[in-house]
């Protein structure tokens, strides 16, 4: 799977432009804040219809424009198919092959990317909730069900918040109603902690070489889901339908007085072991950055093993956050094999041969232009 070309109305810094790529490395060259991240995110953006960098989409339109428009061709096995994303005040609309997704949860996973940016080192070391996002952005690619899963989930989550708050506030005091909430929220919770164990398992099982080929053999990874409450991805869904139910049943009258839901998918996390030891507290920065590394070729392999293509992966400005050898390790994985996108403000030091003979383009105050 690769990109053909891009085009972009009122999006970020760019009035407009127009781009095709090639499918190979192409280096985004560009002093800072002069609009080589927008090409990337707008590429992501194009793909899972949400930013990597913010959640207000408000954000991605031109200053004083009432919508952005970012259109795609991108090159499947079987044929190139067009895509194209409207982001106004009032919401999005999305196309694939010219017809009008009516849910973004269809829309997105028909262009699949990987998306590498210094942030994603904080993977290991960051919040739950980065974490959190990492895993439902990454199941939600090569899972549609997943996605309105977790939309749904977190419509009911927000349902029962709001009805909690009524309670502990008195202005509610029927318990019916938060029974009723309560079984939705169990049913929705179980199905989602159940894919996340199924999809951690997968990642871990790409990882593992990986990170011991990264390591020189001398690392093992392990990657541990870590539900908030007392399930084990040995049980089926039945199962862990009872165990949620018995834990609401106990802390009914705590969520009450508290005024919020106080376990599920939305609280819980991973953990990143290697040699038996826990790298967010343990881990060296080598070690941590390693263990992203790891996680991040994982996806590309895990998608292409889904869907039978390779993604689409993008590097912004985390060539330079890499030493030498994980730079290598990292560009001697895609070579030949992923359509990639690196932005960094200079390729001097990087000594390599995919990027010696890659496509460039250089970016000054939001025009972009080929380098022959």
């Amino acid at each position: 799977m690769h990109i053909e070309e891009i085009q972009l109305k009122n999006y970020r810094n760019y009035e407009q432009l127009e781009a095709q790529f090639e499918n190979k490395v192409n280096v985004i060259l560009g002093e800072n804040a002069q609009g080589k991240t927008n090409v990337m995110e707008s590429i992501f953006v194009l793909a899972m219809a949400k930013s990597h960098r913010t959640s207000n989409d408000k954000e991605l339109i031109r200053w004083d424009m009432d919508y952005a428009k970012i259109e795609g061709r991108i090159v499947k096995h079987h044929g190139s198919v067009p895509m194209q994303l409207v982001v106004s005040k009032k919401g999005k609309r999305a196309k694939y092959n010219h017809i009008e997704q009516k849910k973004l949860s269809q829309y997105v996973g028909n262009m699949n990317v990987v998306m590498f940016a210094p942030e994603d080192l904080n993977l290991v070391k960051g919040s739950p909730q980065v974490r959190r996002r990492f895993i439902d952005m990454e199941i939600g690619q090569v899972s549609p069900v997943y996605l309105h899963d977790i939309s749904q989930y977190q419509k009911i989550l927000q349902q029962r918040n709001h009805y909690l708050k009524q309670l502990q506030i008195k202005k509610q005091s029927n318990l019916t109603m938060l029974d009723i909430l309560t079984e939705q929220f169990i049913q929705m919770a179980a199905k989602i902690v159940a894919k996340r164990y199924e999809f951690i398992r997968m990642l871990e099982q790409w990882a593992l070489p990986i990170h011991q080929g990264i390591s020189r053999g001398l690392e093992t990874l392990k990657i541990e889901y870590k539900p908030s409450v007392d399930v084990s991805e040995e049980q089926d869904l039945s199962k862990m339908i009872k165990v949620f139910e018995e834990k609401f049943n106990k802390i009914k009258t705590r969520e009450i007085e508290r005024g919020t839901t106080l376990f599920g998918p939305h609280r819980d996390d991973l953990e990143f072991i290697v040699n038996n030891r826990d790298v967010q507290t343990f881990g060296s920065q080598g070690q941590q950055r390693t263990t992203a590394l790891s996680v991040k070729l994982a996806e590309i392999e895990l998608i292409h093993k889904e869907i039978g293509e390779y993604p689409i992966l993008l590097l912004d400005d985390v060539l330079s956050e890499l030493d030498d050898y994980r730079q290598s390790h990292l560009l001697n994985t895609i070579q030949g094999k992923v359509q990639t996108f690196v932005t960094t403000t200079s390729v001097d030091g990087i000594d390599h041969k995919t990027l010696k003979e890659a496509a460039a383009y250089r970016v000054e105050s939001g025009v972009m232009t080929k380098i022959q």
